[in-house]
């Protein structure tokens, strides 16, 4: 008996100074990946990565592309591991082969990448143009993004509607059960983080981004990715990938580009993605990227499916050992 494994890929606000330094010592494909990424926007990413500042690698036209990198490297340490496998002809059914991948905004580019769909410079170029786009479609601080703690997700839609007015304010994130992100104009955001609170939210706080993600905000710039997608190649991806837009993998190559267009100002169902995924039968989710914040939001979706970050040379060998022991009968 073999188990099925689903791979995660988190999206901007994951990254840190220093990721995957330790990894890259013992795994040549952490540096040969950013190298890649370097090669396609002109500048050398991992020692921005490395060494920083911080305020460099948090600006959005960096940290898109930094992620895209970091899941797509850690992804290769995994597939390029010398770890013994199984004597089985059929390649699926091995324990590091995953059935299904998902990301979370931004790492559903990654995911792509590592399903087979998209060249990483190809897509190195996409979040590039992705995040130029992103950050033009408002002017600066007139957006806003904040976490709702505590509340259901009819309360915080039902808040939205009460709070916009003539205002864009929605809810963009449904992260875990009672973690639910909303965004739009500045003003509208910032009323509704009272109200929140008149609600029972346990927390009501501004995130610290100057983009406002998947409102109708964004709707500009999807239509100028859209131009960007048409010209880039894809093909159908090898393992599946649940796209944040729909909560189901692609019929063909041009609804994968739709979806990935409909992402900017479409909400992220985290929730219902993951619980997607565990309706095809996956046991344990490998979250490959910097930290464990899909981990952390996976334990509140599903308590009966762990997930596992891979970070690191130690997460990623027990990652493998658990991969391994639950396939075993």
């Amino acid at each position: 008996m073999t188990k099925r494994l689903a791979f995660v890929f988190p999206g901007q606000g994951s990254q840190s100074v220093g990721m995957l330094s330790d990894l890259a010592t013992a795994f040549p494909q952490v540096k040969e990946t950013f190298a890649e990424v370097s090669d396609i926007l002109g500048h050398d990413m991992w020692s921005l990565v490395s060494a920083g500042p911080a305020a460099d690698l948090d600006q959005t036209e960096n940290t898109q592309p930094a992620m895209l990198a970091a899941g797509v490297a850690l992804w290769r340490c995994w597939r390029d591991s010398d770890r013994p496998k199984p004597d089985v002809p059929d390649v699926p059914d091995v324990p590091d082969v995953p059935n299904v991948m998902a990301g979370h905004s931004l790492g559903e580019y990654s995911a792509l990448v590592c399903a087979g769909a998209l060249e990483l410079s190809d897509a190195a170029r996409l979040v590039a143009v992705r995040a130029r786009l992103m950050q033009e479609a408002t002017p600066i601080g007139s957006g806003a993004m904040a976490a709702i703690l505590g509340l259901d997700d009819e309360q915080v839609v039902q808040l939205c509607a009460d709070q916009a007015g003539n205002q864009v304010l929605e809810a963009v994130n449904f992260n875990a059960p009672g973690q639910v992100v909303i965004a739009g104009q500045r003003e509208a955001v910032e009323r509704a983080l009272p109200g929140a609170k008149a609600l029972g939210a346990k927390r009501a706080l501004l995130l610290p981004v100057s983009v406002p993600s998947h409102c109708t905000l964004m709707r500009p710039a999807a239509e100028q990715l859209q131009a960007a997608l048409a010209q880039c190649p894809m093909r159908m991806p090898e393992i599946a990938v649940i796209q944040n837009a729909s909560v189901a993998a692609a019929a063909d190559i041009e609804q994968i580009r739709e979806w990935l267009a409909q992402q900017l100002y479409r909400p992220v169902r985290w929730v219902a993605t993951i619980q997607a995924i565990a309706d095809r039968g996956v046991e344990l989710f490998i979250e490959c990227g910097p930290g464990k914040v899909l981990a952390g939001l996976g334990k509140r979706i599903d308590k009966t499916r762990p997930t596992r970050a891979i970070f690191d040379a130690e997460t990623l060998r027990a990652a493998m050992t658990e991969a391994q022991d639950r396939g075993n009968p």
